[in-house]
């Protein structure tokens, strides 16, 4: 193989391209990434950065969010090609087909474009905003700095939560709309999502479940939002909206590929796709069943798709214990594991009412997955037993 092209400038595209380095590929590389930045960090978009915790005396020190500094960059000798969007994968012709007419000829494809966030169906009036990439985040943190605002975030999933969070600690007044009886329940269960969904209360932001919207009213010249109607016929003032319904994979590009799609681009447990020399990693992949919207993932999973690619099969698959984390109003919220239905929560330190406690679910005498907030080591004692006991028996 003399060639590998890594689609998306990513948190996953940056750990695609270290492993096809590490692991010994010397040919050439490029990466392509339909935003104009070099990889970044973005869990702190909707945290530190958006509340300018990250700020020197000159502004916002965008610095801090980058993911390798020149010297590493260089050092993967990698041709980038920032500011371009993939349209198409010619699997005959061996070619990814990037926007104004070219084409990029490749051995192999590293498929890393990550998602893109739901919007709502109807109008965006000024002041509605997403919040995945800097350029987002750029914009609503100049919105907010416009003065006071009444925000209404809508979902209250991590990303919402998360803004709610950041924009309290800015003094705005917050209200956030949730669509699910209790958010974060499918995740947590109800007994332990109840408590994440209290911290809301706690810091003076009024969550309202189990209603969704109808549609966003904007008036003025500039038609700026005034307000959220619900469905269940309310008004909600608002000045600054900020829509947290989820993501959906970046694989519109590979509609007429031949690849199968499902929500993400589906592999086998090593990351490998139907096609030959394809694999995917991160947000855009569903890998044996199994699409995982996490930071973890999106740096596990492409030193194995590597391997794979280079070895022209799969040798190798992930083992890997689900983890994320949360970060929201002062409270580290971590989980790991893969929780059913019906597992048992138990309480082993600390206590839900200060919220601050360990607590792991049981299936039988079995622990299937462990909760913490602000107890992170203890979590991780028991997140790495948890991985120890998912590793396959030796023979």
């Amino acid at each position: 193989m003399k060639s590998v092209a890594v689609i998306g400038a990513s948190l996953a595209g940056l750990y695609a391209a270290r492993a096809l380095r590490s692991q010994g590929f010397d040919g050439r590389l490029v990466i392509v990434g339909e935003e104009p930045h070099r990889p970044y960090d973005r869990p702190p978009l909707s945290k530190d950065f958006l509340t300018g915790a990250t700020d020197d005396q000159d502004g916002a020190d965008e610095d801090r969010l980058a993911l390798a500094d020149a010297e590493e960059l260089a050092g993967l000798d990698a041709a980038w090609l920032l500011g371009t969007r993939a349209t198409g994968l010619d699997t005959g012709g061996r070619a990814v087909l990037l926007d104004g007419g070219r084409s990029l000829v490749t051995d192999g494809v590293v498929i890393a474009t990550g998602a893109a966030p739901r919007r709502l169906p109807g109008p965006s009036p000024t002041g509605t905003h997403t919040l995945r990439t800097l350029d987002d985040a750029r914009a609503l943190r100049a919105d907010l700095a416009r003065g006071p605002a009444e925000v209404v975030v809508i979902g209250a999933g991590f990303i919402g939560a998360e803004v709610a969070s950041s924009c309290a600690a800015l003094g705005h007044r917050v209200t956030v709309v949730e669509a699910a009886p209790l958010p974060l329940a499918p995740q947590l269960g109800d007994e332990m999502a109840g408590v994440c969904a209290a911290l809301h209360g706690d810091h003076g932001v009024r969550l309202l479940t189990g209603t969704g919207v109808a549609r966003l009213h904007g008036t003025g010249p500039d038609g700026r939002v005034t307000g959220v109607e619900l469905t269940d016929g309310r008004l909600l003032p608002a000045s600054v909206v900020v829509v947290g319904i989820g993501v959906r994979p970046r694989t519109d590009w590979l509609a007429d590929s031949g690849l199968p799609l499902a929500d993400g681009v589906l592999c086998d447990a090593g990351c490998v796709t139907a096609l030959p020399r394809i694999v995917a990693v991160g947000d855009a992949a569903r890998v044996a069943g199994i699409r995982a919207e996490h930071w973890t993932s999106a740096t596990e999973q492409p030193a194995v798709a590597v391997r794979n690619l280079l070895a022209g099969r799969t040798v190798a698959t992930q083992q890997a214990v689900p983890y994320f984390w949360s970060d929201q109003y002062g409270v580290r919220i971590q989980f790991a594991g893969r929780r059913l239905p019906d597992d048992t929560p138990e309480i082993l330190e600390g206590s839900p009412d200060d919220r601050s406690f360990l607590a792991r679910y049981t299936r039988g005498e079995r622990t299937t997955a462990v909760l913490a907030l602000n107890r992170p080591r203890p979590f991780l004692r028991l997140r790495r037993a948890l991985g120890r006991a998912a590793q396959p028996a030796s023979s």
